[in-house]
């Protein structure tokens, strides 16, 4: 029963994929930067049995990255079968109930994408949600509701705090600690418009109405983000999530790896941090070590699976 469970799976994931049917092992680059080599995504696995949280930071149009995202969870699952757990920014909190009910088969695809407000290239992220529902895995919704971050940086935390116990549920415990340091200058020096993902920007920001803090809204993510994890991990201890972000949530191990050590001190965590880069396949690993522990770089002429 467990070899037919098995190869039904494998076959669940292979359909899945054939969105990413184009990317092949020459599409990208892996490289440890503990060890000073490239390796594969079946080594970055053996190396969390050491560790409790994997990030994947991603560049969220990039192609080869949403396939190796989900090679990566297939990878985890067949070394850590039901110990572990995916988590993911493109869900937010407050649809973790429509998420645990089409997990569990109670309600229909089109249902949960319309209450669970996918995102608009969720045929990129749909793979390993369907991977995990056939793996009887769990799926958390990490970050915190729009509305939310934009009342953050419209009015601060102070109007968080007038909010109901019941919509404080939904993001990280009052007051969180907003982006100080390296990353606070990373985000001044990179965001562009509040309306988009930070992780991708090439632009700088254009003026912001008076009183308006995108560091106050970009801090609740990360806040809420690592606190999702830390959550589950304490109610779940053993399990190994492994998180799927923007690039810039976890690059360098700013943001919610920083917030992460305010919940859960003792977590260990690897990071990797995915995009394209010009120079592919020619890459001089230097200039991306800082990044995180693993670094891929992909092939900037495979098609975007989106436009940004």
């Amino acid at each position: 029963m467990k070899t037919i469970k098995t190869l039904f799976i494998c076959i669940l994931f292979a359909v899945s994929i054939q969105s990413f049917a184009q990317v092949t092992e020459k599409n990208y680059k892996i490289y440890s930067v503990k060890d000073g080599k490239e390796v594969t995504l079946t080594q970055i696995a053996e190396d969390m049995k050491d560790y409790d949280v994997l990030f994947y930071g991603e560049e969220h149009n990039d192609s080869v990255t949403h396939y190796l995202e989900n090679k990566m969870l297939e990878e985890l699952y067949y070394k850590y079968n039901s110990s572990v757990t995916l988590s993911m920014e493109m869900f937010e909190r407050d649809v973790q109930t429509v998420m645990n009910e089409y997990l569990k088969d109670f309600v229909r695809e089109k249902n949960f994408k319309k209450d669970a407000r996918v995102w608009g290239n969720y045929k990129d992220y749909r793979p390993m949600v369907e991977f995990a529902k056939t793996s009887n895995l769990d799926v958390v919704c990490a970050n915190a509701p729009g509305r939310y971050t934009s009342l953050a940086s419209r009015k601060g935390q102070s109007a968080l705090m007038q909010l109901s116990d019941d919509a404080k549920k939904f993001f990280a415990p009052l007051p969180y600690d907003t982006a100080t340091g390296k990353y606070y200058e990373k985000l001044m020096s990179t965001m562009h418009d509040t309306s988009s993902v930070l992780d991708t920007s090439k632009t700088k920001m254009p003026p912001m109405p008076p009183g308006y803090s995108f560091i106050m809204g970009q801090s609740l993510w990360d806040a809420t983000m690592a606190y999702s994890i830390s959550e589950y991990l304490k109610k779940n201890p053993g399990q190994k999530i492994y998180q799927v972000n923007g690039r810039f949530h976890s690059d360098e191990k700013f943001a919610i790896v920083e917030q992460l050590k305010k919940y859960s001190p003792d977590a260990k965590v690897l990071v990797i941090s995915s995009g394209e880069d010009a120079s592919f396949p020619k890459i001089d690993w230097e200039k991306f070590k800082h990044l995180g522990d693993y670094i891929i770089i992909t092939d900037p002429k495979v098609p975007k699976s989106y436009k940004d």
